[in-house]
């Protein structure tokens, strides 16, 4: 796995104070080229990609290598619009009381996609897929325990 995802030690009262991700937020750029080139991106159009963290830094990923990744806003139906969809649910999860913030991290650093199905409800439209993340409705849906329970250490 190239991109593991690697987490500051950090607490859910910590990652929900205002502005947290901001401040926190600082990969230079000779760090994003090191992402690009571990994926093999040579070249791209400016809005063809992010460097991203697999785990968000408003879930307390970390800016470190191993947690950034080249995402593509242009493919279809899954990209980073539609990941930052599931980035924001889980962060106001979390912030709610309503998840754990170690499961968050686990289930977005694990497969994205299918967290996004159990905790947006939703497959992506091409039309969702491409536009700029909006704040979502709360809904009150939890997944069942044995779906992305991270494992005990």
């Amino acid at each position: 796995m190239r991109t593991p995802g690697t987490t500051l030690d950090v607490t859910a009262a910590d990652i929900c104070v205002s502005g947290y991700a901001k401040r926190v937020r600082n990969v230079p750029s000779a760090v994003k080229r090191q992402a690009y080139a571990s994926y093999g991106v040579r070249s791209h159009e400016p809005g063809e990609y992010e460097i991203d963290h697999l785990i968000s830094l408003s879930l307390g990923g970390s800016n470190s290598i191993r947690n950034l990744w080249p995402e593509s806003f242009r493919t279809q139906p899954w990209n980073a619009y539609v990941k930052d969809e599931l980035e924001n649910e889980l962060h106001r999860r979390v912030c709610a009381g309503r998840i754990e913030l170690a499961k968050a991290q686990y289930v977005i650093s694990h497969n994205w996609i299918i967290g996004y199905r159990i905790y947006v409800h939703t497959k992506p439209t091409s039309a969702q897929a491409r536009r700029k993340t909006r704040s979502r409705s709360r809904r009150s849906y939890s997944p069942p325990r044995s779906q992305f329970d991270p494992p005990v250490p």
